[in-house]
């Protein structure tokens, strides 16, 4: 038995508010720990919705505002922490002042298009909001993409649930395969950022006083 079909065999069994409420928390809690199936959980919302076992409306909307939600609030902690931790915390032996820098530069003229990306990349999607807080990119460049390119991935699974109710096990084959080509991109960008850092590692940057250089 395949992820979707032991998802629709424990929730089927619940009432509409509580699916409502698992999968919203799903969808909420993927920016916090990316190894939560969210994407899964949306598939089933999907095929229950098409069952009339909840209504489609209430369940897409739940897991879209919640997910955007969830990412918001990790680039919020970012935003009012992330600086702070890399600089004058923990995270400095992590990063180093010149790499803060390049980080807010590249979201002040990247991050839109790195956020919208990254909503469809395991892992990556609970990651880079977070750096885009670290960059200080405002959060009326934060917050569009984020909601276009989640209801866009969301929609599109969701969409994919109600229409497979007759084909489960060939929807779960679609998705593991989906999943397992975004996750090579996913490992692909890592490694470059990886590769990035190795490189970076020992930009001391500016001083102090001009941190607030790549704010947006």
């Amino acid at each position: 038995m395949g992820p979707v079909s032991q998802a629709l065999e424990w929730l089927g069994v619940l009432p509409p508010w509580a699916l409502l409420l698992i999968l919203s928390a799903g969808a909420l809690l993927e920016n916090l720990l990316p190894p939560v199936p969210a994407d899964t959980f949306v598939v089933v919302g999907g095929l229950l919705a098409a069952r009339g076992e909840v209504g489609a409306l209430s369940v897409l909307l739940g897991i879209w505002i919640a997910n955007v939600a969830g990412a918001m609030a990790v680039y919020l902690t970012g935003l009012k922490h992330g600086r702070s931790f890399f600089t004058r915390g923990a995270g400095r032996h992590i990063l180093s002042p010149g790499q803060v820098e390049r980080i807010s530069r590249f979201y002040a003229r990247w991050g839109v298009l790195a956020i919208f990306f990254a909503r469809f990349l395991p892992g990556l999607r609970a990651v880079v909001p977070a750096f885009a807080g670290v960059g200080r990119l405002s959060p009326w460049r934060v917050a569009p993409p984020l909601l276009v390119a989640s209801g866009i991935w969301y929609g599109i699974l969701f969409w994919l649930g109600m229409q497979a109710n007759r084909s489960i096990p060939r929807l779960e084959a679609w998705l593991a395969d989906v999943n397992l080509s975004l996750l090579v991109a996913s490992v692909v960008l890592v490694a470059g950022v990886l590769l990035w850092w190795w490189r970076t590692r020992g930009d001391r940057g500016v001083p102090s006083g001009r941190e607030d250089a790549g704010d947006a």
